[in-house]
């Protein structure tokens, strides 16, 4: 048996997507600015927050499959209050 220690992999930073979440007529939808091609829809925003999970998780494995970069998380999000007569 060898003596020598191997070398930990470094652990990968998780990466912080922006998901806005929106009322709808029949529900809700969530969507996430840097991953255009994902979204969820659903009764509950739990259910749409869900599945804009999986789209998101299905999603990046088919780029790592193909050897494509995951896409960069650049969107941000601040809420304003206004003050309106």
């Amino acid at each position: 048996m060898s003596t020598q220690k191997r070398k930990a992999r470094p652990k990968s930073k998780p990466a912080r997507y922006l998901v806005v979440v929106e009322r709808t007529r029949a529900g809700f939808r969530a969507h996430a600015p840097d991953a255009p091609e994902c979204s969820g829809v659903g009764k509950t925003r739990a259910v749409a927050v869900q599945r804009i999970v999986e789209s998101l998780t299905q999603h990046f494995e088919a780029l790592r499959a193909r050897g494509e970069a995951l896409p960069v998380p650049r969107a941000d999000a601040l809420f304003l209050e206004l003050v309106t007569k």
